[in-house]
C-alpha cells in the first residue's frame, strides 16, 4: 500500500495510505486512511492541482453529493469494504 505525506500550510505533516483511486468526469479522486491494516478513518480527497504543477494540491471532499457518489464508485472498485457516508 502507497504511504503518501500530506503537508498542510504551518501545520504538522500527516501520513496517510492510499487505497485506491479513480478519475471521474476529469477528476482524479483518491482513498486514504490513516492505518495501514484494520479500519481507520477514511477520507476521500479531490486533485485541485493543474497538469503543470510540482506537487499535487489535495482536498478533502466535503459536498454531500459529490461525497456519496465517489464513495459508491470506491465501494463498487473495492467489493470488500464499506465507507460510512
Amino acid at each position: 500500500m502507497e504511504k503518501i505525506t500530506f503537508n498542510p500550510e504551518g501545520e504538522t505533516p500527516v501520513d496517510f495510505y492510499v487505497l485506491e483511486q479513480t478519475t471521474i468526469a476529469g477528476v482524479n479522486y483518491i482513498l486514504v486512511t490513516d492505518v495501514e491494516e484494520g479500519d481507520g478513518e477514511a477520507l476521500i480527497l479531490k486533485d485541485l492541482s493543474a497538469t503543470e504543477d510540482a506537487d499535487s494540491l489535495y482536498e478533502i471532499v466535503s459536498d454531500e453529493t459529490e461525497l456519496n457518489a465517489v464513495a459508491t464508485v470506491f465501494e463498487n472498485i473495492l467489493e470488500d469494504i464499506e465507507l460510512e457516508k
